[in-house]
């Protein structure tokens, strides 16, 4: 718990001294003491002496909290240092009914395929703290799981919620390049990067690879591509020898460990530029709480008056 507090900062801390002001007011200035508080609400008005240590309390509870509130507590779950020759990286995902397929892990025999990406995946992400990324999934369609996003939090839910046959059984490789393409061509930074992963050949495609390749070439985009087991590794090639990048075969997971490890040194950012902090309200809190003991502080007040 203290460990959480730690943590919490405010956006406008010097609102905190507004509590100083109220202290002084209400030792100096007792004849104005009510108008200070609640200036609105006649009930505040009616007596000058503040009752009973209950009420004292409640009145101060709703001064503070609200206060609080107003400086704006927040919690900054992440400080991410973009870079300005950063990298813009879509990872597409064969989600195809082959990846149902067991015995990828050698230490887990009863894991399939999928299990294995994910688990992969998700610890590749968490490591590109600096990279904007995009996931694409592919079956027997295509679908965008996620927009380039600095959020890998939210991206790990993300990979972790998705399943085998998502956007169908076969294996459109071809048309998640496009996809991905499309995702990264808008982008002015300097290095683009498609990382795809499949383990069949592929299916399900209606773009030609040719136009594919075009594209691809024509806004600079390197494109690696990873066959897990004996998969269509001729296409592979041909999609990632285009733009300088690389085809990997992994028999195990072992080996797909070791293809990201060696993708993740080959794909450095370099220029630190700016940050980008990802922060988490909690302003509701003591407002809410203001909200209550004003509640109760009229509650008793007017049942006091009522005597």
């Amino acid at each position: 718990m203290f460990s959480f507090f730690e943590l919490i900062k405010f956006e406008y801390p010097y609102i905190l001294l507004l509590i100083i002001v109220f202290i002084v007011c209400n030792k100096y200035c007792k004849a104005q003491v009510e108008s200070y508080y609640m200036p609105h609400l006649n009930i505040f008005t009616k007596s000058k002496k503040m009752g009973t240590q209950l009420s004292s309390f409640l009145k101060w509870i709703a001064i503070i909290c609200a206060i609080v509130a107003l400086s704006s507590p927040i919690q900054e779950l992440n400080i991410i240092k973009n870079k300005k020759d950063g990298i813009d990286m879509v990872i597409s995902l064969d989600t195809s009914g082959s990846m149902r397929q067991r015995g990828f892990n050698e230490q887990n025999p009863t894991q399939n395929r999928w299990e294995v990406v994910q688990e992969i995946v998700n610890d590749f992400i968490t490591k590109r703290v600096n990279d904007n990324i995009g996931i694409v999934v592919f079956g027997t369609s295509v679908m965008t799981a996620s927009p380039l996003s600095y959020d890998k939090k939210a991206q790990e839910r993300i990979i972790k919620n998705l399943s085998i046959g998502i956007v169908g059984d076969q294996t459109a490789l071809v048309n998640s390049i496009a996809t991905s393409i499309n995702i990264l061509k808008q982008k002015q930074t300097k290095s683009k990067v498609i990382i795809a992963i499949t383990d069949g050949a592929d299916t399900a495609s209606n773009i030609p690879l040719s136009v594919v390749l075009k594209m691809a070439k024509k806004y600079n985009i390197k494109i690696y591509t990873i066959a897990i087991g004996r998969s269509n590794t001729y296409m592979l090639e041909q999609l990632s020898s285009n733009g300088g990048g690389k085809t990997f075969v992994a028999y195990t997971k072992g080996d797909l460990e070791s293809i990201y490890q060696t993708i993740d040194a080959l794909e450095k950012s370099e220029i630190e530029q700016n940050k980008i902090v990802v922060k988490e309200y909690y302003f509701f809190y003591p407002l809410m709480l203001s909200f209550i003991s004003l509640l109760f502080f009229v509650y008793f007040k007017n049942k006091q008056e009522g005597h």
